[in-house]
């Protein structure tokens, strides 16, 4: 079973929802065969790194509210992701371009390292406060995930991996996903958000049981058969046993 997850690292509820999906899975029945694949979505591709732009300064400027209005959205949703586990730390936060972040994302999974790369970023941003659209602490992260620094220097030096970036970005537009999270489960069920933990759940669950093969039974008027040693004998009143 394959869960693909459209995401954001620098989306809050992608990163609920990313717990929010691991709580379940490890509710899950199969979790052993279930294939994990994160896919690149950029919120705001023109977000400016070097603008030196606090978190609750965009969102002020962004949804026309006061600075501190922006500071208590922020600390609601710091409590809905410490109901997650997950420790967020808006006051230092700023904004950050990801681009790159989801180049080095995507070279990490063809290595191998995907799912670690992603939770490593994810933690950078929102626990650690990093910059995550500066490319020296991008090498720097690879690096604690097992990826070779000189390897990812010349990446992030290069537009290596750009493509699959779009490509994915496409494949997400095409699939009409507006907004992320969105888990894409066997390219059938389709789940928006950082849903209850009981919703993965359920699921997995009905995913899970669609790929089994359903075996229905047809009656008919003739149903001789044979069963312990003894089978129907057409036109006797009798049965013989082998």
């Amino acid at each position: 079973m394959k869960v693909e997850i459209w995401s954001d690292f620098v989306c809050p509820f992608c990163y609920i929802g990313k717990r929010r999906l691991e709580a379940a899975l490890a509710r899950f029945e199969h979790k052993e065969q279930v294939v994990i694949e994160y896919k690149s979505y950029e919120l705001d591709p023109h977000a400016d790194s070097a603008a030196n732009m606090r978190t609750h300064e965009m969102l002020a400027q962004k949804y026309g509210m006061s600075l501190e209005q922006a500071v208590a959205a922020g600390a609601n949703v710091a409590g809905q992701a410490a109901s997650a586990g997950l420790q967020f730390r808006f006051d230092d936060q700023y904004v950050q371009n990801t681009y790159d972040a989801h180049r080095l994302s995507q070279y990490a999974a063809a290595q191998g390292l995907g799912s670690q790369m992603a939770e490593r970023l994810f933690r950078a941003y929102f626990t650690d406060n990093n910059r995550i659209g500066d490319k020296q602490r991008l090498i720097e992260l690879a690096t604690e995930v097992g990826l070779d620094a000189h390897q990812v220097e010349e990446l992030l030096h290069s537009e290596q991996f750009g493509d699959i970036v779009r490509e994915q970005e496409q494949e997400g537009s095409q699939l009409d996903i507006r907004g992320v999270p969105f888990f894409v489960i066997d390219r059938k069920y389709g789940i928006s958000g950082a849903q209850a933990e009981s919703v993965f759940l359920e699921t997995l669950q009905k995913a899970w049981a669609d790929k089994q093969p359903e075996l229905i039974q047809v009656e008919g008027d003739d149903g001789a058969a044979c069963a312990d040693g003894q089978c129907d004998i057409p036109g006797t009143d009798t049965n013989k046993s082998y």
